[in-house]
């Protein structure tokens, strides 16, 4: 038995387990179990040495000699093994590959190697109750586990450590034998689903040759299954899906899923152009779909197809901030009523980081959605790379078990196998609020794309494709076997359906142009679209001072029948002295009063990151722990009459996922304020892809207007390399046609009044705040009150200290450089230099640029500085941008890291910038 230790690990501590139960209570215990301790007083009578848990474990594991138990004892004891032995990898042994052969796995489940025997096959045990089957003969026991773990689903489980989990899935695959049951009626409705998958493949690739289209060939049993899981959900209560997939399959899905209309989806083929100016679309592979629907039994639904970028799995934390967001607002006391569904790639799944973020978001908090359904169209094959050089792991589907999730392998070429799959992992989502994982395993008929010859890199495996019939035609002459449909049934549907689709080509290709459906237009329904001169008209953000004191009296107040450490109640008591007695405000009340004053107005907030409770910095303390309990307080929470809600998240350590949460969550809910905090500006380089593919450019490829809050700290305090700059220059080179408002403020209210203002507008643009840090605590940045009080964001400050018939140099800044600058002016006593600041980066204020320079007459010197080397910040930006004078450059030069490591070398780099701006004749 050495050779098979693993078989030693086969769940004794579940044996353990009963045990402790059987002793509390025998009658609890199913019978075969309680027959089986009440043996061991046998056993304990020769081999009392031990305490009886580990004796029965040691039965289990094989390490007590037959000797010193019964011989039937023993064989029972060796047919549990060979339970637990397919329960743990029957799923080695399926027939669930419909076009290769399975990697040999070893040992094997023969009987030999559990240590019974030929001999044994006739007798009966007792054991067979724990399948839930009357005591049989050893040789109905394999073959009740051949039926139920190693045909066309194999399933993993067994690595879940929860009883009741376990338990319950070892209950639904007993039921039928782990098989489907359904009536004729169900059969064809499975059969009509699948005739419209191949169908419409075919009629594509007959009517576009050549053309893009990522088929779903191969895989699409997909269809009759994500039809199934849609009307079985809605009957178990879910009211809305959110859905992302891939490419691959995506036109057959919104086609045959969610109705898409084919004349709109043969117009994307032909190229022509869309029915609206003001945004440039994507190719059709890409977009996404809003749809309500009746299902068969009158239940209405809304279903949603999220539009992602050929960067496919970043898509999967978008559908689970969408789904939250819905969650959040329609169901917040029951999230089984919203479903995600995540469609990926095997190659996609198994090599793709954003997956583990996702996974681990699945139950924290803030990020949780009550399970999502994952289901793996795999084609064994990523683009021409085989699987065996794709992945380490043994399945794509690892990644499962980091939350322990359970797998289930389908052979897609069995559809009614895939659609029982699918309801097992529907039935399982709503039982416990956890994701589970359908790998479906099928083929890729053609190419990566229909242009491409897969025969170059896979020669022997498509001579195999090429042979193999598809699922419908399998699955027909099944049905036609059972007497379920005659001969002439897939040649009627098919003919009726085909006609369908050459109906809508005709009068397709009778308009000009193509039109294209919004994404979650119910929720946008108010917000308009807008140019770049429509952001830049004032909004009013003003607030009562009277509300702003009601605000403070509340953030400022700790509860008294709770006690904190001494930091935090200094830290609360300054907050109300500046508020009630210096009138001088930081940035942290700032913050603070634009929440409160938001939730006042019936607005929702929602900030997530790394340690955005407290703040990275120690400024924001949105959420306070009692000193001995660390109960949380979020003083924010306590404000009376608020009409909206306010929920903060400390993120797990992710940028990449988290962002594409919290963009997912602000397309659901534009009158949520949604903030994400990067711990340093620059830690959003490790989400860049949320940013160029989403955030930069999503209104303009999919239409989708989004709020998504992006704060990341920036400036120059001789922290290195990574900890001084947010790559201000990525972002402002991504700027363009209205896509998104970039900002630097220097003052509390002005932060303020700029967060206020992402709310308070009819139309919604990701918005870009470079975020102090050493500015958090500075003396010179405060504001009054007043300044909350009324007014609006400013987009420039011109410099008020100065005569301005005296000022000879006019500096333009932005950010933190300012506050250096004019502490430089200051102790050279120049008066004849002024320091406009600039407060919001796009869409760049040209008009008002122009009125503050005229106000000038004497000014021959115009300079741009930053602090940031000259091959960032953005000086790029404004060269390309701001050509109202002739300035020169104040900055350091260009380096390839962003900021020296050394404090010393960076504080002399910065003073020799700042000294450019004072000495023309040092500019490099």
């Amino acid at each position: 038995m050495d050779r098979f230790s693993f078989l030693n690990a086969a769940h004794t501590e579940f044996f353990a387990q009963l045990y402790d139960q059987y002793l509390e209570n025998p009658d609890s215990v199913e019978p075969s179990w309680r027959s089986f301790f009440q043996g061991f007083d046998f056993g304990m009578t020769t081999y009392n040495d031990e305490n009886p848990v580990n004796y029965i474990a040691n039965v289990a594991s094989g390490a007590v000699e037959s000797t010193l138990v019964s011989e039937k004892l023993q064989k029972e004891f060796n047919v549990l093994k060979l339970v637990d032995g397919y329960r743990s990898r029957g799923h080695l042994f399926t027939k669930t590959n419909p076009v290769r052969e399975r990697r040999a796995s070893a040992p094997t489940l023969d009987i030999e190697n559990f240590g019974l025997s030929a001999a044994d096959l006739d007798t009966v045990f007792d054991a067979a109750k724990v399948i839930k089957i009357q005591p049989c003969s050893l040789r109905k026991i394999v073959e009740h586990l051949d039926t139920i773990y190693c045909q066309h689903i194999g399933v993993e489980y067994m690595y879940i450590r929860i009883p009741e989990v376990v338990g319950w899935i070892q209950n639904k695959l007993g039921v039928n034998d782990n098989k489907p049951n359904f009536s004729s009626d169900e059969k064809k409705a499975i059969l009509n689903k699948l005739n419209q998958a191949v169908s419409f493949e075919n009629f594509l690739h007959t009517k576009y040759v050549g053309q893009k289209r990522f088929s779903l060939e191969g895989g699409e049993s997909i269809i009759p299954a994500l039809d199934a899981l849609i009307e079985k959900a809605a009957e178990k209560g879910v009211e809305q899906f959110v859905m992302g997939m891939a490419h691959r399959g995506r036109l057959n899905v919104l086609a045959n899923i969610f109705g898409k209309s084919t004349q709109d989806i043969f117009g994307e083929f032909d190229g022509k152009d869309y029915d609206q100016e003001y945004f440039d679309g994507d190719v059709k592979y890409h977009l996404g779909l809003t749809a309500d629907k009746v299902t068969s039994t009158g239940k209405k639904i809304n279903i949603n197809l999220a539009p992602n970028p050929s960067h496919l799995e970043t898509v999967g934390a978008v559908i689970e901030g969408i789904t939250r967001a819905k969650q959040d607002k329609y169901f917040s006391d029951d999230f089984s009523k919203v479903l995600p569904i995540a469609v990926h790639g095997d190659a996609a799944i198994a090599g793709q980081g954003i997956l583990y973020e996702i996974v681990q978001m699945a139950q924290l908090d803030g990020y949780k959605t009550g399970g999502t359904i994952h289901i793996v169209i795999n084609n064994q094959v990523g683009f021409t790379t085989n699987y065996l050089d794709a992945r380490s792991s043994k399945y794509c589907t690892d990644v499962a078990k980091v939350t322990l999730s359970p797998v289930l392998h389908v052979n897609a070429d069995d559809a009614e196998a895939v659609v029982h799959a699918m309801s097992f992992a529907l039935d399982f989502r709503m039982q416990f609020g956890h994701d589970v994982f359908i790998d479906l395993l099928g083929y890729r008929k053609y190419g990566h794309n229909e242009g491409d010859e897969p025969r170059f890199t896979q020669p022997v495996l498509y001579k195999i494709i090429a042979k193999h019939q598809n699922p419908r035609d399998i699955y027909a002459a099944k049905l036609l076997a059972e007497g379920v449909i005659d001969a002439d049934f897939v040649k009627s549907i098919e003919t009726t359906y085909k006609q369908d689709l050459d109906d809508n080509l005709q009068a397709s290709r009778k308009k000009d142009l193509t039109i294209i459906t919004p994404f979650m237009k119910n929720e946008w329904q108010g917000f308009q679209q807008v140019t770049d001169t429509q952001m830049l008209q004032k909004v009013d953000t003003s607030f009562p001072k009277e509300g702003l004191t009601a605000i403070a009296n509340v953030i400022c107040n700790l509860p008294s029948d709770k006690k904190f450490i001494s930091k935090i109640e200094k830290l609360i008591n300054d907050r109300k002295t500046m508020f009630f007695e210096t009138n001088k405000l930081d940035w942290a009340m700032a913050e603070h009063l634009a929440y409160g004053s938001l939730l006042k107005e019936g607005y929702n907030v929602r900030i997530s990151g790394q340690d955005v409770e407290r703040g990275t910095f120690s400024h924001r303390h949105a959420v306070v722990k009692v000193e001995d309990s660390e109960e949380e307080v979020t003083l924010l929470n306590n404000l009376e009459g608020k009409n909206g809600k306010f929920n903060i998240f400390n993120s797990l350590l992710s940028e990449y996922g988290v962002l594409g949460f919290d963009y997912g969550y602000a397309l659901a809910s534009p009158n949520t304020l949604t903030i994400w905090e990067a711990q340093f500006g620059d830690f959003s380089n490790g989400a860049q892809i949320m940013i160029d593919q989403y955030i930069s450019c999503g209104e303009d490829k999919w239409n989708n207007q989004n709020g998504i809050v992006l704060l990341l700290p920036h400036g120059y305090e001789g922290q290195g390399a990574e900890h001084s700059s947010a790559r201000m220059e990525r972002y402002l080179q991504l700027c363009a046609r209205q896509n998104m408002f970039v900002a630097d403020c220097t003052t509390p209210a002005n932060f303020y009044h700029l967060l206020r203002r992402q709310m308070k507008t009819t139309f919604r643009k990701p918005l870009i705040v470079f975020t102090p840090k050493s500015l958090l605590r500075d003396p010179r940045v405060v504001s009054t009150v007043e300044e909350f009080a009324i007014g609006s964001f400013q987009e420039t400050f011109d410099d008020e200290s100065v005569n301005k018939a005296d000022v000879k140099t006019l500096v333009f800044c932005t950010g933190k450089f300012y506050y250096d600058i004019t502490a430089e002016r200051e102790i050279n006593g120049r008066k004849d230099v002024a320091v406009v600041r600039i407060e919001q980066l796009f869409p760049l204020p040209i008009e008002q640029l122009k009125a503050i320079i005229a106000k000038y007459p004497n000014a021959d010197d115009y300079v741009w500085a930053q602090e940031e080397p000259k091959n960032m910040g953005a000086y790029s930006y404004m060269l390309m941008n701001f050509d109202l004078v002739k300035w020169r450059l104040a900055s350091l030069k260009a380096y390839a890291a962003p900021a020296a490591g050394s404090y010393t070398r960076a504080k002399r780099r910065q003073a020799d910038a700042i000294r450019m701006v004072f000495d023309k004749n040092l500019f490099r």
